[in-house]
């Protein structure tokens, strides 16, 4: 963190105590200062030649980038502002009171003989962090697992990260902080050292230097990784949302999410996104998912939330639109990042449950999530 930037945290900080709001430093906003990520007009198209764009949508030219080089969403232009952060962090919220009161936590559901022997799983290790092993490779998602000076862990871990399973893959959806740990890459790095990274266009100017040097794979949307030897295929796709990290390099990395096909299942991983057409799309381009790894949480307020990320109601519909088979909501009940109280995502999801087209899983931490086939 450079000096500024450490200067600004203080300011913030101070801010907190005499305004007495509730500022979320573990959000990912809590850098996006004074600047709007406003986009131009002028549009040109970038992937990375080295990857295969594999079928997208119809007269595909690439991911859009403007005039300065910064990625732009689809369909929605980015539109909010320092001032728009400014009115959240000052307003009441009108879920205190429930929120403070929450004592539910999520539950804690882990059996080691999932990790043993050769079939394949998927472990929701908290907020949008998943662990899987399929056809053979092992790949850990969005891992943030060290409690840091900004985020805090409301759920725990179903085991200590010393006991991961050898690594094949680290993937990063994006550069937020929730989602992309400098603490937990550099541990996982020197940990698992034959691990390569998989993450979108932008993101190995962030990463590299927290490595030891493994390889990194950047894509644009659409593009699949190369993975030798394997029967899997990973493509990098399409979300609504925006990047930074300090103060100069709003949208400078790509966002989006992850699509896995393998001879026995289909898995999509949303990543962070607010509701668009581009869900549509990529169920058209790579076939309706069987399992929907959908962000449900850090929603309220939806004004300011809502291009950011999608309510479980909006989830719902997405989720139907895909086709998906089982609805498996994530990226709530772990870290503190919104008004909402820390279980509502999921109570909406319940009271709601018979608009679903297809069946909704409880995620608990630590459970073979591919056992759901079975239910």
């Amino acid at each position: 963190m450079t000096n500024s930037s450490v200067d600004l945290v203080v300011v913030l900080r101070e801010m907190k105590k005499l305004i007495g709001f509730s500022f979320v430093l573990a959000l990912p906003i809590f850098i996006w200062i004074m600047a709007k990520p406003t986009t131009s007009e002028k549009i040109s198209y970038i992937s990375n030649p080295n990857l295969e764009t594999i079928s997208a949508p119809p007269e595909w030219k690439g991911t859009p980038i403007d005039e300065k080089e910064r990625f732009v969403n689809l369909y929605h232009p980015f539109e909010s502002s320092f001032a728009d952060l400014l009115k959240w962090q000052t307003s009441k919220n009108p879920y205190k009171e429930e929120k403070e009161s929450e004592n539910r936590t999520l539950i804690v559901d882990f059996d080691p003989e999932d990790l043993l022997g050769e079939e394949d799983y998927m472990l929701w290790l908290g907020h949008a962090t998943y662990l899987l092993r399929l056809s053979g490779q092992v790949i850990l998602i969005d891992p943030i697992l060290i409690d840091n000076t900004f985020l805090k862990r409301d759920s725990k871990l179903p085991f200590p990260i010393e006991e991961l399973p050898p690594l094949d893959f680290i993937m990063i959806s994006h550069n937020h902080r929730d989602h992309c740990d400098k603490q937990t890459i550099q541990f996982l790095s020197k940990q698992h050292p034959k691990a390569k990274f998989l993450t979108g266009l932008g993101l190995k100017k962030v990463i590299k230097s927290w490595t030891e040097g493994q390889e990194i794979q950047e894509a644009g949307w659409y593009q699949q990784y190369q993975i030798d030897k394997t029967a899997i295929n990973i493509t990098y796709v399409p979300s609504r949302h925006w990047s930074k990290r300090w103060l100069w390099d709003d949208n400078k990395s790509l966002w989006g999410g992850f699509y896995f096909q393998t001879p026995q299942q289909k898995i999509y991983f949303m990543g962070d996104s607010g509701k668009g057409p581009h869900f549509e799309d990529i169920k058209n381009t790579l076939g309706a998912p069987d399992f929907c790894l959908m962000g449900v949480g850090a929603f309220r307020p939806e004004w300011f939330m809502n291009q950011s990320h999608i309510s479980p109601t909006d989830a719902i519909d997405a989720f139907n639109v895909m086709e998906g088979k089982f609805f498996i909501p994530m990226h709530f009940g772990t870290f503190d990042l919104s008004d909402e109280p820390r279980m509502e995502p999921w109570d909406i999801l319940v009271e709601h449950s018979e608009l679903i087209q297809g069946q909704l899983i409880e995620p608990m931490i630590g459970q073979n999530l591919l056992k759901s086939e079975g239910q």
